[in-house]
């Protein structure tokens, strides 16, 4: 990934920008990383408080540099989930905002770029492995004890392969346009940072107007986001903005609904733009797969194949490897940037590697002729009503043929759809009764304002089963 002597090889060029303008160098970098390194022992574990900003960015930079091992949060994360973790993991330091100051106890002992370094009257201080670059929390789980333990090599190598698939150099200019505590938001700042890259940095969202003037002011190359992100853009009218300069355009976070995959991948092809559909985990770094631009509708709904350096392989329930294309398995992948494994607790953080470069996701996928990858759902998405099998992805695949926003839940023998349209409960529950030939008193259909999703866009299901 990035390292001394990579950003001393961009050392003059500009490796973060802000909307008013203000630039900061790779040199800036080194510099800031020498002031942290003056401050807090390597091999320490420190809280980073994320945001899309200069000194969030520059923070995380010096505790790699320095070889302290970064929990990355949300700058949103409720404060007792917040001194839930500190009490789990007895961090020795925390870099956070200064307005966020409020609450916390200790000393500081370093400010820069709106960020504070606090030191902690830890009573108790962990180890940690020789290996252990950063923790991340698990999707959907931000108030969880349960982290992901990445490694250096884990970071480098997905870094590398993402450069290698994407062609990223020292001309591409993205947009922070997701939270950096989130893989993918992080992903996009590791690998253009390793290319030599200008990120520019906003924690406006995509429904801001200051993010699009943003775009086009900053001449913004690339634009990343989730489906959700994609329900956005085509209910902004993306399709009508004037972006000259944007010439990339990635998409990961979940399965993206055929039709507006296709809206997106025609698009593109006409505007000339590379549109990536891929797929990734936080217990695989970020990045598992991609389907490369060429392929958008010849392979619509694809994952496509595995990123540089990393293999695909299926699992039936007996635990034997599926060769035969079009049958349904669970996915497995194995590369450098398997994770070590999960910590739910401080003296995991020691804990060697457990899963020995091998990730079975918890999706459920298929192999066609070609060798591209679909996913049709998750192991632990299935319910039975009256003995009959249903997987609520796809039930959700199918509400969305009516209706934009939906998400499914359910126990045996009673499945709970919610919508957000209440003048299409009836229509939509009479729909999915006679395309599952599902007795229709199993069905339930619920009208709800929003549903509820993650700072990343993805379904918080938990707070569905609720409600």
């Amino acid at each position: 990934m990035f390292n001394t002597e990579i950003l001393n090889q961009f050392s003059e060029k500009y490796a973060l920008v802000t909307a008013d303008g203000t630039g900061h160098k790779y040199s800036d970098l080194l510099l800031h990383s020498d002031l942290m390194a003056e401050k807090i022992p390597s091999r320490y574990l420190v809280f980073c408080i994320c945001s899309n900003t200069p000194g969030s960015v520059i923070g995380y930079v010096s505790f790699l540099l320095n070889r302290s091992v970064p929990l990355l949060l949300s700058r949103d994360l409720d404060g007792d989930m917040l001194r839930s973790l500190i009490s789990t993991y007895s961090p020795e330091f925390i870099w956070m905002p200064e307005d966020l100051m409020i609450g916390i106890k200790g000393e500081i002992v370093l400010n820069f770029l709106g960020y504070s370094l606090v030191r902690l009257s830890s009573e108790k201080r962990f180890a940690v492995h020789d290996d252990l670059a950063a923790l991340l929390t698990t999707s959907g789980s931000t108030g969880s004890p349960k982290l992901v333990r990445l490694t250096y090599e884990n970071l480098s190598s997905n870094s590398t392969s993402i450069r290698e698939y994407l062609s990223l150099d020292e001309s591409e200019r993205p947009i922070t346009s997701l939270p950096m505590s989130y893989s993918f938001g992080l992903s996009i700042i590791n690998s253009h940072l390793a290319s030599g890259s200008t990120i520019i940095l906003t924690d406006k969202s995509l429904m801001e107007r200051g993010f699009w003037s943003l775009v086009k002011s900053a001449k913004v190359t690339s634009l990343s986001g989730v489906p959700y992100s994609y329900e956005i853009l085509r209910r902004l009218g993306f399709s009508k903005m004037d972006l000259p300069h944007l010439k990339t355009m990635t998409q990961a976070g979940g399965k993206l609904g055929l039709e507006i995959n296709r809206e997106f991948a025609e698009l593109c092809i006409e505007r000339g733009i590379r549109f990536f559909v891929m797929y990734g985990q936080t217990e695989a770094t970020a990045r598992m797969s991609y389907l490369p631009p060429k392929y958008s509708i010849e392979k619509l709904g694809s994952i496509g194949h595995a990123i540089p350096g990393g293999e695909f392989f299926l699992i039936d329930e007996n635990g034997a490897a599926i060769e035969k294309s079009d049958r349904v398995g669970e996915l497995a992948y194995k590369g450098n940037n398997v994770s070590m494994g999960y910590a739910t607790r401080g003296r995991d953080l020691i804990k060697g590697d457990e899963n020995n470069g091998i990730l079975f996701t918890g999706d459920l996928a298929k192999r066609d002729k070609n060798g591209f990858f679909y996913i049709e759902g998750r192991k632990n998405r299935y319910i039975k009503i009256f003995g009959n099998r249903v997987n609520l992805d796809e039930i959700e695949g199918l509400v969305r043929e009516l209706v934009t926003y939906c998400a499914c839940t359910g126990i045996d023998d009673k499945m709970t759809i919610f919508i957000e349209q209440g003048d299409r409960v009836m229509e939509v529950r009479k729909y999915v009764s006679s395309r599952t030939r599902l007795h229709i008193s199993s069905i339930e259909v619920c009208h709800i304002e929003e549903i509820p999703k993650s700072s990343s866009g993805k379904t918080l299901y938990s707070e569905l089963v609720s409600r």
